[in-house]
């Protein structure tokens, strides 16, 4: 037994299907996506990473997120121009870390504030060797061989004893 409502609903999309607004739609005759994997709670999280391609860090608990940052920091600042950039990263992301830990939430993890002066180290050598890298290596010299000066030939006729 139908209600007015549902009778109402029905009856649009009948005169919906009539005038043809359901054909040709995106995925029509194509099997549902996962309908033979398993039940997962998670699925709409997933599939709303995905769908806008964001990374899968941001579900993490901000320690680790915190940790995952330090990790990847030498990469993050290899293509900063200036050490004043470096240094201004750095003292953002150890902001963060000091936030972090006058107010810890999640699971208690280890971390720490990043020395600023052994990464601002390690960023010059690793931009002295890239610089040393990019820099022409000069071939060898080929030897010079000098010509042999030509023969000189005589004007007197030879003699013949």
């Amino acid at each position: 037994m139908t209600t007015g409502w549902e009778a109402a609903v029905e009856a649009q999309i009948r005169s919906a299907q009539q005038r043809g607004e359901f054909d040709n739609l995106p995925g029509a005759g194509k099997p549902i996506p996962g309908r033979d994997l398993p039940y997962d709670e998670g699925w709409w999280i997933r599939s709303f990473l995905e769908r806008e391609q964001l990374p899968s860090d941001l579900l993490l608990p901000t320690p680790l997120q915190l940790r995952r940052r330090i990790e990847k920091l030498p990469e993050e600042v290899r293509d900063l121009p200036t050490e004043e950039s470096v240094r201004a990263y750095v003292a953002a992301l150890n902001t963060e870390v000091v936030a972090w830990l006058r107010a810890p939430t999640g699971p208690r993890v280890v971390v720490r504030p990043v020395n600023t002066d052994g990464v601002v180290r390690d960023w010059r050598a690793a931009r002295e060797r890239a610089a040393a890298e990019r820099m022409p290596v000069a071939p060898d010299p080929e030897p010079v061989t000098v010509p042999a000066p030509p023969r000189r030939r005589s004007w007197w006729p030879w003699r013949r004893r």
